[in-house]
């Protein structure tokens, strides 16, 4: 029998979210602790849990890892949604990730090592701000991560707007290298032309 929450939903058991140990997380917990969300990331020993996602984070998303693969020289493969163990008590998760394509293990392969990261992307959420502007790239360039893109939505046009940063390896930090609104080309990474005006078309339509 089914008991009704407080909010008027029917539950079939309350769920016990997981009681971190007192040192907190460790990035090889995600792969054990059960009944976990879709997408749960690890920042300083603490779980981080998604929102629901919009349908401008979905198509940007599809939009980069279409045209990032479709550019991507051959020892290099794109993903979203994977990943990234930076260390013991932080492991985030790209929303698309550029990386040596001998990295992969396996189909049941969970995440990937920073030094196989070539390009991390994060396109900002209402709920992420702080951590895709601030927290995320800061540990991306920590960990030597080369290439990090945020992507933002223009408030006027509604449209991805691409804001690229390059690591200077003696500070292990980010600078930023360029905006990009309406047309992404960039020659670092690999050399990248995309037509940010198309995210919201199907791929192979006009």
């Amino acid at each position: 029998m089914s008991a009704a929450s407080g909010n008027g939903l029917e539950d079939e058991s309350a769920y016990r979210w997981p009681i971190p140990p007192a040192e907190g997380w460790t990035a090889d917990d995600l792969d054990r602790i059960p009944g976990l969300p879709p997408h749960t990331e690890l920042i300083d020993g603490s779980l981080v849990f998604m929102r629901p996602q919009t349908a401008f984070h979905g198509r940007c998303m599809r939009l980069l890892e279409n045209s990032l693969l479709e550019q991507a020289p051959p020892h290099l493969d794109v993903m979203r949604e994977m990943a990234v163990k930076l260390d013991s008590k932080n492991r985030p998760e790209p929303d698309v990730l550029v990386f040596q394509i001998e990295a992969n293990t396996g189909p049941q392969q969970t995440w990937y090592k920073p030094e196989d990261v070539l390009l991390a992307v994060e396109v900002v959420s209402p709920d992420s701000r702080e951590r895709d502007r601030e927290v995320k790239p800061r540990k991306y360039a920590q960990a030597g991560v080369p290439h990090f893109w945020r992507v933002e939505q223009d408030a006027e046009k509604g449209l991805p707007v691409v804001y690229v940063f390059e690591l200077d390896p003696a500070t292990k930090s980010y600078g930023l290298t360029g905006i990009f609104h309406d047309r992404l080309k960039v020659s670092s990474p690999f050399d990248v032309e995309i037509d940010l005006t198309a995210v919201n078309r199907r791929p192979g339509r006009p």
